[in-house]
């Protein structure tokens, strides 16, 4: 079992920055992928990024790649996501997820989403 707990949501204006932290405990996280999802008001939860266990390989969607980074410290068993350049549209509950299947390819939980779920943090942009 993993337990997720996700921080570091709050308001912003478009343009500005944030960065979310999810803290993981239980079972090995170090050995875990981790991603990041998000659910807009209205909308399906959708896939934001990934990152292997290692750290080695990251995947995003195309609608955050290049304002968004996920980065992971396995010492501190936390995984972060700056984002930069907010948008609007960015506004959401951003969710933090873990999933065991470490051969598993970042795409594939793009798709089908990840075994562990926090509780989430909400993201607001204005305009």
């Amino acid at each position: 079992q993993v337990q997720l707990v996700e921080s570091g949501g709050g308001l912003v204006q478009a343009g500005g920055s944030l960065r979310l932290s999810c803290v993981a405990s239980g079972r090995t996280v170090s050995y875990s992928n981790m991603g990041w999802f998000r659910q807009a008001p209205g909308k399906e939860r959708e896939f934001v990024a990934a990152i292997k266990w290692s750290g080695s390989t990251t995947h995003y969607a195309d609608s955050v790649k290049g304002r968004f980074t996920v980065s992971r410290d396995n010492a501190a068993n936390t995984v972060y996501l700056q984002m930069n350049s907010l948008k609007p549209e960015d506004t959401a509950v951003y969710y933090c997820a873990a999933d065991s299947h470490v051969l598993y390819s970042l795409t594939y939980f793009q798709t089908y989403g990840m075994d562990y779920w926090g509780k989430g943090t909400l993201v607001t942009v204005s305009s």
